[in-house]
């Protein structure tokens, strides 16, 4: 990996007011260091409240578009968002995911996303592209949207393992003509689901692996060159420096409802296995990402600092697959 990564600064909606001048995040932070959340508990004073994340315009650009993807979330702010999903006629086995971001106190939305199953592959595979709208130089106040290649989510053979890439070059693989012009693929995560050797039906266990932030809250790139590298590889051999370990919060037995309840302050509506809140160990109470089931394909996804969003839009992507050896 490079000696000086590239890091993102937070997500705010000053990140989409209009440029003037260069960019202060271009600026060298090499000297930044990361912060390994296993051993002390750190506490971020917030609002009970956080604040709601609102995007400001349509994303214009391919820089608009990697800012909002790869930046994480400010600190004491929410991003709100919706999945569709779509699987009609030839699209049933292979749906079509479609990620809105949504502002709730007026309801506007904005088609940021889209992940779509890929065919031919023996595992599950999902490809993520972003949205950009350019201008219709022939229709005036109208836009022509653009999709652009972003990510991957990739399991392994039984679904309990999930790695989360950014679009680029395999560095054990020959290089894909297409991708001749891209840097080595960056690493956004991982998720793994705990077998159940048991048998019994009950709620999923996930942990969730990321790189922690630097001090200054940017997310630094890591591209592993080889699988020694890779996040997965670190965990289950316990090298867990500047690594982050978050997992899915327990559900509580309801004995009313006879099922397993988390309290999602009604952004979730509809019981199913594919309902989470992911949290850190140290932190209980604060609920860095949630998602969960509103309609039968009609899904809401809520993140906050320190993930991006194509990791939460990735990390929901891994709880669509049927399980056997999970549930």
């Amino acid at each position: 990996m490079t000696s000086s990564p590239v890091t993102y600064a937070q997500l705010t909606s000053d990140t989409f007011a209009p440029r003037n001048g260069a960019d202060s995040d271009n600026e060298d932070n090499s000297q930044d260091a990361s912060v390994a959340p296993q051993e002390t508990t750190i506490r971020v004073t917030r609002p009970t409240d956080p604040i709601d994340f609102v995007l400001p315009r349509p994303i214009l650009s391919d820089d608009d578009l990697h800012d909002l993807a790869f930046r994480p979330a400010a600190l004491n702010s929410r991003v709100t968002c919706r999945i569709i999903r779509f699987r009609d006629g030839l699209d049933k086995l292979y749906p079509v995911y479609k990620l809105y971001i949504e502002h709730l106190a007026t309801n506007e939305i904005h088609h940021v996303l889209t992940a779509k199953k890929q065919r031919k592959s023996q595992t599950s595979y999902y490809t993520i592209f972003g949205n950009i709208h350019n201008v219709d130089q022939e229709h005036p106040g109208a836009y022509i949207t653009n999709e652009k290649t972003l990510g991957k989510v990739r399991s392994n053979f039984l679904g309990t393992s999930f790695s989360l890439y950014s679009h680029g070059n395999h560095p054990e693989k020959k290089t894909d003509i297409s991708k001749k012009d891209l840097p080595l693929r960056e690493e956004l995560g991982a998720v793994l689901y705990d077998p159940n050797i048991l048998g019994f039906k009950g709620p999923r266990k996930m942990t969730i692996l990321t790189h922690t932030l630097t001090r200054d809250g940017r997310r630094p790139e890591f591209r592993p060159e080889s699988e020694f590298e890779t996040l997965l590889a670190k965990y289950k051999e316990n090298r867990m420096d500047n690594m982050l370990v978050l997992h899915n919060k327990s559900p509580q037995w309801n004995e009313e409802t006879q099922s397993f309840v988390l309290n999602f302050s009604g952004r979730v509506t509809q019981a199913s296995v594919k309902n989470f809140q992911i949290v850190h160990d140290n932190d209980l109470d604060y609920i860095v990402m949630q998602f969960g089931r509103v309609d039968r394909d009609y899904f809401t996804l809520d993140y906050k600092y320190p993930i991006c969003l194509l990791q939460a839009f990735a990390i929901a992507l891994t709880s669509f697959d049927a399980k056997l050896a999970c549930e």
